[in-house]
């Protein structure tokens, strides 16, 4: 799956902007190194720069990373699978929101983050937690199975509880872990839902003749109306975790 890195940052800002939220967790030491693991478009990555003295971004879409280039010239970005990064004791904190959800291996990540940072290193991140858009993809998985196409769970939304057993099996020491409930309001009114399916479903969407993918939308708006649809907007489901840890 590619990114559209311009809808992402037109429509999905609020990505970014909830995970303000998680930068005050970073420490205040501008000799300190950063890794924002799955930056996107660089929003947060240039706001993490503010607070070290050397920041990385990295994210397994080259889309993402043009848009991040093109935005932030004079920070380092690169293209990076989270599950094989290049990187040995560089970073004093390993920084990243809304990513771990999309990798299906937690265990091989925390590996990979654990080889990345220096001792007594830190985690902060922020992603979906259990129940995470549960009406959402329900509905757009009933949608498809009723199209004669099949729909497989392709997000890792782990419990708090879960996600805290795999950061001490690899070695980290947890300082906090919570889930919350997040409603989201999607931008563009009646538009809302379909803009988010076309960023989040569209390796789905991508296969299907667009006489197919307006039916799907249509469907999927029919299940989520009654929970989602507040009369004006709607109201993403989104459930989050936070967790930060150390070695």
């Amino acid at each position: 799956m590619e990114w559209n890195s311009t809808l992402y940052d037109k429509k999905h800002d609020f990505v970014a902007e909830y995970g303000k939220g998680l930068l005050e967790f970073v420490p205040q030491n501008t000799k300190q190194s950063i890794l924002d693991l799955g930056c996107g478009t660089g929003a947060l990555t240039a706001e993490l720069a503010e607070l070290c003295e050397r920041i990385v971004g990295v994210d397994g879409s080259q889309n993402m990373i043009n848009k991040a280039r093109e935005e932030f010239g004079d920070i380092e970005f690169k293209v990076c699978d989270a599950l094989a990064l290049p990187f040995e004791k560089e970073f004093d904190v390993v920084f990243s929101n809304a990513v771990f959800h999309w990798i299906s291996d937690h265990d091989a990540l925390l590996k990979n983050i654990h080889k990345a940072l220096k001792p007594q290193g830190l985690l902060v991140c922020e992603f979906g937690a259990s129940g995470n858009i549960a009406t959402i993809e329900n509905a757009f998985a009933k949608a498809c199975n009723s199209l004669g196409y099949g729909y497989e769970a392709k997000f890792n939304f782990p419990t708090a509880e879960d996600f805290g057993n795999l950061l001490e099996k690899n070695g980290f020491i947890i300082d906090r872990i919570y889930d919350y409930d997040r409603p989201t309001v999607l931008k563009d009114g009646e538009q809302g839902l379909v803009n988010w399916m076309k960023q989040f479903f569209v390796s789905e969407l991508e296969v299907m003749p667009e006489q197919v993918q307006i039916m799907i939308f249509e469907k999927v708006e029919e299940l989520a109306r009654e929970t989602l649809w507040n009369g004006e907007e709607w109201i993403a489901d989104y459930r989050r975790l936070r967790a930060i840890a150390r070695i």
